[in-house]
């Protein structure tokens, strides 16, 4: 049986350090700066059973997602158009395509979200769905918050999350978008 190759890149953005992974399929991880690499591969090598680690900077799928990054980090995008290859339970899957919908510039709770994909007691759930979002920021798992607007729960750490929201909310695109 043929290996399957990841494809790994680093990307330097405004938070730190981002470890960007390829399958052939699409987009299949964003590690952030705090995440430990030995741990990543690990983690990549049991989802993608026979997988084969290569760094090639001249992916296509990589160097779309890297262009998406700088235009979302400069404000010029609010959402990311790349094919994603995501892992998980139907459930997951119905957390992570909620997660899409959410407009740039804004959040909504854990408990919004879990009435959003029609499972309104399943909040734990919901927020344990968010947190194995391989793709944060391309999901952007950031806009989910806590029920009393407290910043709760992100992979890349509370500050990064806050320097999202940040971003986000004081991009003069979205304040003229919003009438500000």
């Amino acid at each position: 049986m043929p290996s399957l190759q990841l494809t790994i890149s680093q990307y330097n953005s405004p938070v730190g350090v981002l470890t960007l992974v390829a399958s052939p399929a699409g987009i299949c991880r964003l590690a952030f700066a705090n995440e430990d690499g030995t741990a990543l591969r690990a983690n990549l090598a049991r989802v993608f059973k026979e997988a084969t680690f290569s760094s090639h900077p001249g992916n296509n799928l990589i160097q779309a997602a890297c262009s998406q990054l700088d235009a979302y980090f400069t404000g010029r995008c609010r959402a990311f158009d790349l094919p994603l290859d995501l892992h998980g339970t139907p459930f997951q899957k119905a957390v992570w395509t909620a997660l899409q919908a959410i407009p740039y510039g804004t959040t909504c709770s854990y408990i919004d979200l879990a009435r959003a994909i029609g499972r309104p007691r399943a909040v734990r759930a919901t927020g344990q769905a968010i947190g194995k979002n391989p793709v944060g920021i391309i999901i952007p798992c950031h806009r989910v918050i806590g029920k009393d607007g407290r910043l709760v729960g992100f992979g890349g750490g509370l500050a990064v999350k806050e320097w999202l929201l940040a971003l986000e909310h004081h991009n003069p695109a979205n304040q003229k978008a919003n009438g500000r």
